[in-house]
């Protein structure tokens, strides 16, 4: 009969496990002397050998002939473990044994000493799925369990697993097993195995695999029907897109062509693969290209490995962080929409073509990423914007002549003379007021020229105007604009009063921050902190309530 590889190739000692080294090595140790607990939790993602290592475990301290920790796998007790027949040896599915008769009949049943083996052993699996009255059945005995009694608890959610069982548990975390390990493993079995495995399949496969060993095994036993296993016969197999149908429909994206993108998306839809798979397959690819952009130059090592490193180079370079992350949250928020579609090529679809068309993205990210495109185009001279454009001048229609007739409605309007308004009669002003008001209204047309072109003998307005002169269009205006920013220098703090929302973020961006404090530096030989502030409500003057008493409204301010 027919066994899955991952059955087949699972490790039967702690030396065989992959990638577990720091686990392996204090297990074997508490074997080799004697210093057991008398119950562990191994916790970690699914496929990293928690379940693997308990069943070591409970070979090794029943091994009549342990060496160096490892069971010897030939004793009589290591081979009864084996081939299940070992009555001492409990494993429980707590997914589908979670209720409180079930562990009070285990209770029941581990107080009696074993009768073969030396250790009775349970080893419950998905512990976390167990009820509360459950875990209050098993507290007592986890705390004071017989010295013949060892559980072994395993789980791949921790924050649902009670404080007080995780108390009385030696705990250990399991790790993804890095893709380099799987790949060498993977390339070992196929060896054994007698088929051929490509160095590039194998990574792929191990790529896929996301840290987990049983699978990658799976997925290498779903194409071992071939005698030769390359990239292209994964992809076939598997129901992929792979990494050029990938790379081109991303470049249809990023070039704005849904019509383009639709169609090479169809073409693989006839072709078998799954519309969840490819869109899948692109985050992946968008996700790479993020971490190129900001880590570069190789994304720190957390690439995929599925990609072209130039063509993820490439793409980085030709696009900003704000577009990736807005393409990313469509395809997240498309993806959690598909789970329930009727129609995922529809959905699929429909997601293209809102990454192709970025006026109907609303998030922040999309808006923020149009925003540096316009910038980028201002300053490459493909768009010409002119702030304060000329008047044109409009031509007047000639007079018509006196002989001629009036038709129009207008014509037939008699002119009016024009008059003087009336003059309206103001309240008499005492002499006192009035020299007030005059002294209020010189002080007030001179403190804003003065506070907005000079701080403590600095000209403040000429110096933002030499540091946005290097930033691009949209944030120069945004700078120079004194209805939206009001600037403010007091000893090395340079200040940022701003009016709205918008204005805040795109001012208090790191890598502007840092950019105007240098810039300021670099310019007038001294340091300045730079920060953002909101602007203080304006208040009524003096010249304003004058104006009001004229109307006889300042009572009601």
């Amino acid at each position: 009969m027919y066994q899955a590889l991952y059955r087949k190739w699972r490790p039967v000692t702690f030396d065989e496990v992959v990638g577990q080294q720091q686990i392996t090595d204090t297990l074997k140790y508490q074997v080799a002397s004697g210093h057991l607990s008398h119950a562990y939790l191994f916790i970690g993602s699914r496929g990293t050998g928690k379940t693997t290592c308990a069943r070591i475990l409970a070979r090794a301290v029943n091994c009549e002939h342990p060496n160096g920790g490892n069971p010897c796998c030939e004793c009589s007790s290591c081979r009864s473990i084996l081939d299940g027949s070992a009555p001492e040896i409990v494993e429980i599915d707590a997914a589908s044994n979670n209720g409180v008769d079930d562990v009070r009949a285990l209770r029941d049943e581990a107080i009696y000493s074993p009768a073969v083996l030396k250790k009775r052993v349970y080893i419950i699996d998905e512990v976390h799925m167990l009820s509360k009255p459950a875990f209050n059945a098993l507290l007592k005995i986890l705390e004071e369990p017989p010295e013949h009694l060892l559980f072994v608890l395993a789980t791949t959610e921790l924050s649902k697993v009670p404080a007080t069982i995780l108390s009385r548990c030696q705990r250990f975390s399991f790790k993804r097993i890095p893709a380099e390990l799987i790949k060498e493993h993977l390339l070992k079995i196929a060896a054994s195995e007698g088929f051929e495995l490509t160095e590039g399949a194998a990574g792929l496969l191990a790529g896929m695999a996301e840290g987990g060993m049983r699978d990658a095994l799976s997925l290498l036993d779903q194409c071992a029907s071939a005698p030769r296993i390359d990239e292209d016969y994964i992809y076939s197999c598997l129901g992929l897109a792979g990494n050029a149908a990938t790379q081109s429909l991303l470049q249809d994206i990023f070039n704005g062509d849904a019509k383009s993108a639709i169609g090479r998306f169809n073409d693989l839809w006839m072709q078998g693969k799954d519309p969840v798979g490819v869109l899948k397959e692109m985050s992946q690819l968008i996700r790479d290209v993020l971490l190129y952009r900001i880590m570069p130059p190789d994304g720190g090592g957390l690439v995929s490995g599925n990609f072209d490193p130039a063509v993820l180079k490439r793409y980085s370079d030709a696009h900003s962080a704000d577009e990736l992350i807005a393409l990313m949250q469509i395809l997240e928020n498309r993806a959690a929409q598909m789970r329930d579609s009727s129609n995922p090529k529809i959905s699929a679809e429909m997601c293209l073509i809102a990454m192709c068309d970025g006026s109907v993205q609303d998030s922040l990210y999309s808006i923020r990423a149009r925003l540096d495109k316009i910038e980028q185009a201002m300053e490459n001279g493909k768009t010409a914007v002119t702030l304060n454009p000329e008047p044109v001048a409009v031509e007047k229609p000639a007079k018509a002549d006196e002989g001629q007739v009036k038709t129009g409605i207008h014509d037939a309007v008699p002119e009016r003379a024009v008059t003087e308004p009336e003059k309206v009669n103001e309240p008499e002003v005492s002499d006192a007021v009035k020299e007030e008001t005059s002294n209020v209204k010189k002080e007030e047309e001179s403190a804003p020229e003065k506070a907005s072109s000079e701080q403590n003998g600095f000209d403040i307005a000429s110096a933002i105007r030499d540091i946005a002169a290097v930033f691009p269009m949209g944030t120069r205006v945004i700078m120079t604009d004194a209805s939206a920013v009001k600037w403010q220098l007091e000893g090395d703090v340079l200040n940022a009063m701003v009016k709205t929302e918008f204005n805040r973020k795109a001012l208090s961006a790191p890598d502007k921050k840092a950019k105007i404090e240098n810039r300021f530096e670099e310019l007038f030989g001294r340091k300045v902190r730079f920060m953002v502030s909101e602007m203080p409500e304006e208040k009524h003057t003096v010249r304003d309530i004058e104006e009001l008493r004229k109307f006889d409204i300042v009572q009601f301010i």
